[in-house]
């Protein structure tokens, strides 16, 4: 793994990691363990394997809580299973997403759904089931995964984006709301970050080409390439930041 800066506020906390066990997640999952978190994850398929991987490289062990983030019963009932593990999450990383592909004209009802619940429901609901942990903590940070596709107005898979979108107006909303608690919210917005899922599925070499082009930087993004910006989100290094959206792409959507 890349090296990445030590937070020593991160021992010992309590992390809570939805999708925690592949692509984006899993390196996640391993950078706060090396930093001595308490870490917990969910995810639908079974991630034993990996929970062995991550004690015997890592020294720590993570909870992993086999869940279905668009159940909110299911939820809930994890976010209450890890704090009762490893006091109240401090650290949230909504993580878990889809970005299916998928035009508008074959859209149904129940598509609708099912891309919505897991790519903006189980934000919301993950969230709410934190946030009175938080408060007796005196404090946490929310992390929102968006995406730069929606500031790209990608086609493709329109309600990902419109869920992306929504993400970042959800983040600003909770983090006014919550900040009087000293609960700070958050979003990451990665680029086209080269995770396995994305090889299999969507990676041509003249699609690669092409985005690349638009990148300032010109390396591939991987997953441990997102790493450093969470934990700065995390940790109190960031303590005053909150509100804010946090583009890690390489330089392909540049403000200013």
């Amino acid at each position: 793994m890349t090296p990445i800066a030590t937070y020593p506020g991160l021992s010992g906390a309590s992390v809570f990691i939805t999708g925690g066990g592949s692509g984006i997640g899993a390196a996640l999952t391993e950078a706060f363990l090396r930093q001595g978190a308490k870490l917990a994850f969910v995810q639908r398929s079974d991630a034993s394997d990996f929970v062995e991987e991550m004690a015997q490289t890592t020294g720590h062990r993570p909870l992993f809580i086999a869940c279905d983030v668009t159940d909110v019963a299911a939820l809930r009932a994890a976010i209450a299973q890890a704090s009762a593990a490893h006091g109240p999450v401090t650290t949230l990383v909504n993580n878990a997403a889809n970005d299916l592909r998928h035009t508008t004209v074959e859209v149904t009802e129940d598509f609708y759904t099912a891309m919505l619940d897991i790519n903006f429901k189980a934000y919301f609901f993950a969230a709410q089931a934190v946030v009175t942990g938080m408060k007796a903590a005196g404090g946490g940070s929310i992390i929102n995964f968006s995406s730069i596709s929606y500031m790209m107005g990608n086609a493709g898979y329109p309600l990902y984006t419109a869920a992306n979108s929504a993400i970042n107006g959800l983040t600003r909303s909770l983090a006014r709301e919550f900040g009087p608690d000293r609960i700070r919210v958050n979003a990451i917005a990665p680029g086209w970050v080269l995770t396995q899922k994305q090889k299999d599925k969507w990676v041509t070499p003249d699609g690669l080409a092409a985005h690349l082009a638009l990148q300032c930087l010109k390396d591939t993004l991987a997953p441990e390439d997102i790493c450093g910006g969470v934990l700065f989100l995390a940790s109190e290094a960031s303590r005053m930041m909150t509100g804010q959206a946090l583009v890690i792409d390489g330089g392909v959507v540049v403000t200013g």
